[in-house]
């Protein structure tokens, strides 16, 4: 993952480079309607040149016009450029027009700028169709939301929601803001944001008073709202969890928008490629203007090849081939509920050798569950499962919450004395005081390697057992006496094994799986699933080195995690991809790419498409390439003159632009 400068981008952007989104008369579509005027007056003034009796003013007057028509929007771009310190393609063309002019060749001269303005009013039109689906994520968010204010609703504009309002949402009605659901039950449409196409059932939350603004308390996925999301069958009260401008389809919006100020490494090339070329041409052309002097003919036969040389070798499709696709593309993706920041991150996605996966939360359920409680000797399952109940209480990791909820299940926690104390042992468990004495609750190592105490064996056979099993075991020991093993379990996602197997398919070659957990849980869930390779016992960092090894042995490698607790890993892979995007505001902003639902389904997809951006980027850069190959020394040696070369050369533009647009269709399997 490079780091990036939207803000020098933009600026580089903007200063060499033209989109041609021109506004006049006819709005948008003043640049198309000049064109097909510049083509009607020069159609007709040639026409006329047959005609007895019309005079050669009539054509060189409707030659004139087309000039205008044809000519207006490339001039006005030429000036500006020139006015910033710099010339482009406009240019060029400008004075290979007016050099026609010189020699007397209005026609062909027309010809020039009415086949260059339309080429780039239909890539205009072509390109928009692009952004359009982009800017479609802004259309579906609502205007207007209606609030609660004791017994009395009021609609107002969704800038003025405030955190904390309460909004009401009516059936089959647009959500207004991020919230949490206090009150109804309903299947909320969430297509537009995570391209979910199946309906989300929603519920109320049970402590609404929660502050929502901190990363820790965000609600879980069916007490989750999003802006732009559609409600169902029933009305649905949300408490307001963010502003309008910092909603989750805000920052979507946001983030699509400056992928377009990023470059891939294919685009990258090319304006390296055109630094050198443009001037290598300008020098050519300088040397065509005098070949009179060398060769047998006109200066006016040097100038014309000249000028056709400068048409020929303008690098337009080159120019337009990359950002065409990848335009494109991310398009695609963001339909589909796929955040892909870029063309650099796109184009590095298809390339892609292997993939490293955290286990919880992406490769499971990351709902673990307390599957045994095993008491050792004259220990009951009561006193361990209390113990371990009032310790796990003061802490505020995901297991913690699983063995208080499957120990509440089983013993209940009407009269149990509060812990205290709570130090948490990184990589190994916790430690708190509890009725005067230490309770220790966690690994093998905590144990033997921590406090050099030997686990008994009857004690680390069941662990053995358990972990062996796909359990996640942890022993529980208060002050000196051990109470036996309490074990957790977190099921594999369903359908990920499916998932696996289509990314063997499509050619991943290693599929990694990064885990806290212990290697026999890890080896466990990796033979369930079809992993190649489980890393077990890792620690936050060691994930990173795990990262950095992989990248030594494999060309391109992903980390795929929640974009919370892997962002420091994901920084080091090639591609950081995030699960359950929509759902984390940290997610959207480490991850390289983000799969706005929580479903690995997106994956295969998005690498998909990948492959297919980058299929059509090589074939654009073929087709442009290649059409300047031929036309430079047909231009040379006078075998193509300015007419024909021009119509090969924005023909060539449209073909790659047309190719790239085809990505809008990528159909997800």
């Amino acid at each position: 993952m490079g780091d990036t400068n939207p803000k020098a981008e933009e600026d580089h952007q903007h200063d060499n480079e033209h989109n041609h989104e021109h506004g006049g008369i006819f709005g948008a579509k003043t640049e198309l309607i000049f064109s097909i005027l510049s083509g009607i007056t020069l159609g007709v003034g040639f026409l006329l040149t047959f005609a007895d009796g019309i005079p050669d003013w009539v054509s060189f007057a409707l030659y004139l016009c087309a000039y205008f028509f044809g000519g207006y929007f490339t001039a006005k771009e030429a000036i500006e450029t020139v006015v910033k310190g710099g010339f482009e393609i406009d240019f060029l063309m400008l004075l290979a027009a007016i050099g026609a002019a010189i020699l007397g060749e209005w026609a062909e001269g027309a010809l020039l700028l009415f086949l260059f303005s339309l080429g780039h009013a239909l890539e205009h039109y072509a390109l928009n169709k692009a952004r359009k689906s982009i800017a479609a994520l802004a259309d579906i968010a609502p205007k207007t939301a209606i609030v609660r204010k004791g017994n009395e609703q009021k609609e107002v504009p969704v800038e003025e929601l405030q955190i904390g309002d309460i909004v009401i949402v009516k059936p089959n009605s647009k959500i207004s803001a991020d919230g949490v659901v206090i009150k109804g039950n309903s299947s909320v449409n969430q297509a537009p944001i995570t391209g979910e196409s199946v309906p989300v059932d929603k519920y109320p939350i049970e402590d609404a008073s929660l502050d929502f603004t901190k990363e820790k308390n965000l609600p879980s996925s069916e007490n989750r709202v999003f802006s732009g999301t559609i409600n169902g069958s029933n009305v649905l009260e949300i408490k307001v969890i963010k502003e309008a401008k910092d909603s989750t389809l805000a920052r979507l919006i946001k983030l699509v928008n400056e992928t377009e100020e990023t470059k891939s490494p294919t685009q990258q090339f090319t304006d390296k490629f055109e630094k050198y070329f443009v001037p290598s041409v300008l020098v050519l052309v300088g040397f065509l203007l005098f070949a009179f002097l060398v060769i047998d003919e006109t200066f006016s036969e040097s100038f014309y090849r000249a000028m056709a040389v400068l048409v020929a070798a303008s690098p337009c499709a080159l120019a337009i081939s990359t950002p065409s696709a990848v335009l494109s593309g991310v398009a695609r993706a963001a339909r589909a509920g796929v955040l892909v920041k870029g063309g650099s991150p796109l184009e590095s996605l298809g390339g892609l050798t292997a993939l490293a996966f955290d286990k919880t939360g992406t490769l499971t359920e990351g709902k673990p569950k307390l599957t045994e409680a095993v008491p050792f000797q004259k220990t009951s399952s009561e006193e361990l499962l209390t113990a371990a109940m009032a310790v796990e209480k003061l802490s505020d990791h995901p297991l913690a919450a699983a063995v208080v909820a499957g120990a509440t299940d089983r013993v209940g926690d009407s009269q149990i004395d509060e812990a205290s104390e709570l130090q948490a042992i990184t990589g190994r468990g916790v430690k708190a005081n509890w009725n005067g004495e230490d309770v220790y609750i966690g690994n093998k190592g905590l144990y033997e390697e921590d406090l050099s105490v030997q686990v008994p064996e009857e004690l680390a056979n069941t662990l053995d057992r358990l972990e062996t099993s796909g359990n996640t075991a942890m022993i529980v020991r208060k002050g000196s006496t051990f109470l036996g093993i309490i074990a957790l379990m977190d099921t594999p996602r369903q359908g990920a094994k499916n998932v696996i197997a289509r990314l063997k398919d499509i050619g991943i070659k290693r599929v990694i799986m990064l885990t806290g957990d212990n290697q026999r849980v890890a080896d466990s869930v990796a033979k369930e699933i079809g992993i190649t390779d489980a890393w077990g016992g890792l620690l936050p960092e060691d994930k990173v080195d795990a990262i950095n090894k992989l990248r030594q042995q494999e060309s391109q490698v992903a980390m795929v995690g929640d974009g919370v607790n892997d962002a420091p890993a994901m920084t080091k892979s090639t591609v950081g991809i995030a699960m359950g995007a929509a759902g984390s505001d940290v997610a959207l902003e480490t991850a390289d790419i983000a799969l706005m639902a929580d479903s690995l389904d997106d994956l295969p997809f998005a690498i998909g498409l990948s492959r297919k951006s980058k299929k059509i980027i090589r074939e654009n850069l073929w087709v442009s390439l290649g059409v300047t190959a031929f036309l430079i020394p047909a231009t040379i040696f006078n075998f193509v003159g300015i007419g024909l070369a021009v119509l090969v050369h924005e023909g060539s533009t449209l073909v790659v632009v047309f190719n790239a647009l085809r990505l809008l269709g990528y159909k997800k399997t």
